[in-house]
This record gives structure tokens, sequence and C-alpha cells, in this order.
């Protein structure tokens, strides 16, 4: 990796285990596409290091991921084009990342993700493409966009929680804690904050005693069954989704919504709850904000 990418992504090898340390700390390791192209390197490196067997993705500082750093695909237009939108450009930028995450998945060697804080919007996609997913208990995982602006480009919602629940939370742009997370079965376990990195080692610990060709052959054998129920089909679908929503009429409107309140606001808005104007509609002035929106924008 370079030495930019470096600075993204982590990487270190111990005692059978290569991990990847999301390291944008003062960001709350938010997404660009220096780290998502740092993810596939790690995951490539550990791949082709014969000393590792299993990989943990953590996060540095206060969160796993927050998603996707609006400075860089929202303010800056990244994510976001003019009237004259080519869906193309669109799917290419999505789907590089989508694959880069999903990296993760197709890896031989098993993967888990280590969650503290947030793991939500495009940080929700990186932490459901590991194999096992382990979460603090007050941790929370969600997928707010989906409410306007997203759509979740791996799908592993509605492969980890089934239809039902997995509308549940894409409907309505919730987020949930590790507890519910765990008993719902989106994550393999959720323990106090105190106590996650002692189970994600023992976990890790426990796979790593494993031989390589084991692992690689269990985890090939479980991925075909979601191959074979059309994940890749439902990925290509949900990366042009997720380009539609931010050029339609609403995503319009979220996308001058923020540029005249500022992103914060906007999202304040968003997951708070109130409505989002059908087919756009004016943007709303500085006396329909609530004071904390205004101070926000």
């Amino acid at each position: 990796m370079s030495a930019s990418d470096q600075e993204t992504v982590i990487f270190e090898v111990r005692d059978r285990k290569a991990y990847l340390t999301l390291n944008r700390p003062e960001r709350l390791n938010a997404i660009t596409h220096e780290m998502a192209r740092a993810i596939r390197e790690g995951v490539e490196r550990a791949n082709e290091d014969p000393r590792v067997h299993v990989i943990v993705l953590q996060g540095a500082g206060r969160a796993f991921c927050s998603g996707y750093d609006l400075t860089v695909y929202a303010e800056e237009g990244e994510s976001f084009q003019p009237p004259v939108w080519d869906p193309i450009k669109d799917f290419r930028l999505m789907k590089a990342n989508t694959d880069d995450f999903f990296s993760l998945w197709r890896s031989l060697k098993p993967t888990i993700a280590k969650v503290h804080g947030y793991a939500v919007a495009g940080g929700s996609d990186i932490a459901l493409s590991c194999d096992l997913v382990v979460m603090a208990n007050e941790a929370k995982i969600g997928y707010m966009p989906a409410r306007v602006w997203g759509c979740p480009t791996t799908a592993m919602w509605v492969y980890r929680l089934g239809a039902e629940r997995a509308k549940r939370m894409l409907l309505t742009g919730d987020t949930i804690d590790g507890h519910t997370a765990a008993k719902w079965g989106l994550v393999l376990q959720a323990v106090p904050q105190a106590n996650l990195d002692d189970q994600v080692e023992k976990l890790a610990d426990r796979i790593a005693g494993v031989p390589i060709n084991q692992l690689a052959m269990q985890k090939l054998m479980i991925n075909q069954a979601f191959d074979n129920m059309g994940l890749h089909g439902t990925q290509i679908l949900a990366t042009l989704f997720d380009g539609i929503t931010r050029h339609s009429p609403e995503g319009r409107w979220f996308q001058e919504f923020a540029q005249e309140h500022g992103f914060p606001a906007a999202v304040k808005w968003r997951d708070s709850g109130k409505w989002i104007p059908d087919g756009g509609g004016p943007i709303p002035t500085v006396d329909q904000l609530s004071d904390d929106d205004q101070q926000r924008s």
C-alpha cells in the first residue's frame, strides 16, 4: 500500500491474525476513495501472507465507521451530478467502492468486524461485508440514507436479516444498538464495550487454529449459497438505485437543502423523521428550522 493509504488503513500481523484498522479518527473513520481502496489492498495483502489465518477489521478512535465523508462525496460533488445525470459514471464510482468493501466477503480468509461507536450508512456496508460481526452493546448500526439519498449497495441487510426485518430497517432509516442487532441475527454477538477486544480475540484465535485451506473451503461453500440466491445481481440493482436516489426530485431537494443550510442540518432533518417532500418542494426557510438546526447549519 502507498504511504497515503497506510494512513487511512493500518495493516498489522501478529499471532496468525491480520488487523486492518480504519484510521481517520478525526472524521469518525468516514469513507473516502482512498480508504475503500486501502481496505481491498489490506485484504489482498492478508490473503497473500501465509502467516495470516483470519482478518480483524476495526476502527481507530470513537467509532468503527460513520459512513461516507460528506465533505468529499457531497459538498465537493463526488456523488452528485448536474441536472443531466450520467448513471453509468455514478455506477462506476459506487460499484468500485462496493467491490472494495466486498473484498472482505470474497476474501479466502475469514473476516471479523469489531464494531464500537457507530457502523452507520456506508459504514454498515463495510461491517456487514465481513463474515462475522461482533458489536459493543451500545454501538449503533443502521442505514439512515434509506430515508433519502441512498440505497445500501452491498444489499447485505436482506441476506442477514430476511425480508421483513430488512424492510423494518430500510423503510425507516432507523438505527439499532448492538444488543438488538445480535438478537435479530444481524450480527453474531454483542458484548459490553469493556469486553469487546477480548471477545474478538478469543473468536479470532479459535479460527486461527484451523488450516487456511479448510477455512477457505468452508467459506467458499457458504458464500456460494448466497451467490445462488442472486447476491451479485441484487448488488448491481442496489448500486444503480443508490445513484438514482441522489438524483431523484427528493434527492435533489436534499442536496439543495444542504447547500442552503449545511449538511449537518440536512442530515438532522432527514434522521429526525420529518417529511421529505414528495417530488421535491420549496427549501425550508430559516424560520422552519429548529434553533438547533440553525446552529448546526
